[in-house]
């Protein structure tokens, strides 16, 4: 149970649901977009999310779509993780995805919630930041499209009223080489240490990470680096590190120290990965 009541509204587009976010913003509430509901649930039981109007999309059609417009795959914000791992259009997507949680967890789980949660992992949102992914926005000013690397800051900047609706990913992301590599403390339970996602495009090595620092990231300064294939290894590794945002997390599941040395096994297994020793 949630200790807090809420109205609860189901409209059947966009356009009604941007409006009724607006209207009971300007009355003073604090009006909640819901499409899965487990990080409301989740953080709302331990007093970290509150609202008192929850806005349902997710059977708003432009949020179901899954497939291929022209060059592009478009995915909808509100399909579940057990939906974007069935329907295995984004082989990295899919494979990422499938570690997030538990199965039960995943059939509830969606793609915009978990991009957009507070929860620091979001591993979701790794294969777009890595493909260049473009993100359709939903708000007050109308439909906007914007990469997904020039909006998301450690989280997706939306304005009041914004609702992230689609993610489009080129083809040529799509059928890249990839690896995706989680690392537990405990192996195959609990929550994870780090995260790797990565891509092979053109030659180079895009790389991504989650539950190394407190948000996701991609740093092209440490894909600079180790894309350096005429430096040994090592030096590449040790160089990269230094480049890495802060702080790095030190916390229940594994101490800073320990995070830092996961991560220099996970480059070494990367480059060997993609033969870039």
């Amino acid at each position: 149970m949630l200790p807090f009541n809420f109205d609860y509204y189901r409209p059947k587009t966009l356009t009604e649901a941007v409006e009724l976010f607006q209207y009971f913003q300007h009355q003073g509430k604090h009006p909640y977009f819901f499409s899965g509901g487990t990080e409301l649930i989740t953080l709302g039981r331990i007093d970290l999310s509150y609202a008192d109007v929850v806005i349902d999309i997710k059977e708003i059609a432009e949020c179901k779509v899954m497939g291929y417009d022209g060059n592009y795959l478009v995915l909808g914000s509100t399909l579940t993780l057990t939906q974007i791992e069935e329907g295995n259009y984004y082989p990295l997507l899919s494979k990422t995805s499938s570690e997030i949680a538990d199965h039960t967890a995943r059939g509830k789980i969606t793609l915009g919630g978990n991009i957009c949660g507070q929860i620091f992992y979001r591993e979701a949102v790794l294969p777009f930041l890595l493909a260049d992914s473009q993100m359709v926005i939903v708000g007050p000013e109308g439909v906007k499209v914007e990469y997904i690397n020039a909006i998301f800051q450690q989280t997706l900047q939306l304005k009041g009223g914004e609702v992230l609706t689609q993610i489009a990913t080129e083809k040529k992301y799509i059928d890249a080489p990839f690896i995706s590599i989680k690392r537990r403390q405990q192996w195959e339970t609990g929550y994870p240490l780090i995260t790797l996602a990565a891509l092979k495009i053109d030659g180079e090595i895009r790389l991504a990470f989650s539950g190394l620092c407190p948000f996701p990231f991609r740093s092209s300064e440490v894909e600079g680096i180790l894309n350096q294939t005429d430096v040994p290894a090592e030096t590449r590794i040790m160089s990269a590190m230094d480049f890495l945002p802060q702080p790095i997390l030190h916390d229940i599941e594994g101490s800073d120290k320990y995070r830092l040395f996961v991560l220099k096994n996970l480059l070494h297994e990367l480059l060997e990965t993609f033969n870039s020793y």
